[in-house]
């Protein structure tokens, strides 16, 4: 078994990308055609328009605190959800699975045949698990850019440096950096306005500049999701039983 190394961290991050919780190509969310839409252009306000963001975060505008504020509103909504996820990874292969979710602190990913990877975090640790060959690496999720999506208490303005406010019509991006972190890290939230406030993908950044985009679909937030699932077994002992 390996614990928290530096390369877990940066696994961690692409695996969950989580997202995602996602919350994880250098991303902008693709319009109902599948085009992308270009960060300023039409229908798009921003402030990053030549300014980089300072150790703080961007500076922001009433909107944009709003937009901000309707994020965290909306993670702390969720108590379970589950559904299911597509994964980019930076050399662009794509995996499938479904997630799970329990706030605070708690989400899983289970990918399809012929993958047999597992990522869990059980609210302390993320483990990233591959079962075909017993691996194990650990990482504490306070060590990942996940934490302040996953705690109890979601409040970006106050707990994340803003590096990115983006809205459409139907559309908000977000990214953000956990201001507790010394590493680079980061998390872009997609989430659709309309008809209703909801989750649509995530795009990690880590330490490296690599990206790793998760797009999650068929969202189900109104059955309790079983606490068993977020408990932790190693692949030996999993394979055991």
């Amino acid at each position: 078994m390996r614990y928290g190394v530096a390369g877990s961290v940066a696994r961690a991050a692409a695996a969950v990308a989580v997202a995602a919780l996602v919350l994880v190509a250098p991303a902008a969310a693709q319009d109902r055609r599948g085009n992308q839409p270009a960060a300023g252009g039409a229908g798009w306000t921003t402030n990053q328009t030549n300014t980089e963001p300072g150790i703080d975060g961007i500076a922001l505008d009433a909107r944009q605190i709003e937009l901000v504020k309707k994020v965290s509103d909306y993670f702390n909504g969720i108590e379970n959800m589950r559904g299911n996820f597509v994964q980019t990874t930076p050399d662009h292969k794509r995996m499938k699975g479904k997630f799970f979710m329990k706030r605070p602190g708690r989400i899983r990913f289970e990918y399809s045949p012929p993958s047999r990877q597992l990522i869990i975090s059980d609210g302390n640790q993320i483990a990233i698990q591959d079962l075909d060959i017993n691996t194990d690496d650990r990482v504490m999720v306070d060590q990942t850019p996940f934490r302040v999506l996953l705690r109890k208490d979601v409040d970006l303005l106050r707990d994340a440096r803003i590096l990115e406010v983006q809205e459409a019509s139907d559309l908000v991006i977000v990214s953000l950096q956990d201001k507790a972190q010394d590493a680079s890290g980061k998390v872009r939230i997609f989430l659709a306005l309309a008809p209703e406030v909801e989750l649509r993908e995530w795009v990690t950044t880590d330490a490296q500049g690599l990206d790793t985009r998760l797009e999650v679909s068929a969202l189900d937030r109104s059955k309790p999701v079983d606490a068993a699932l977020f408990k932790i077994i190693s692949p030996t002992l999993r394979n055991i039983q």
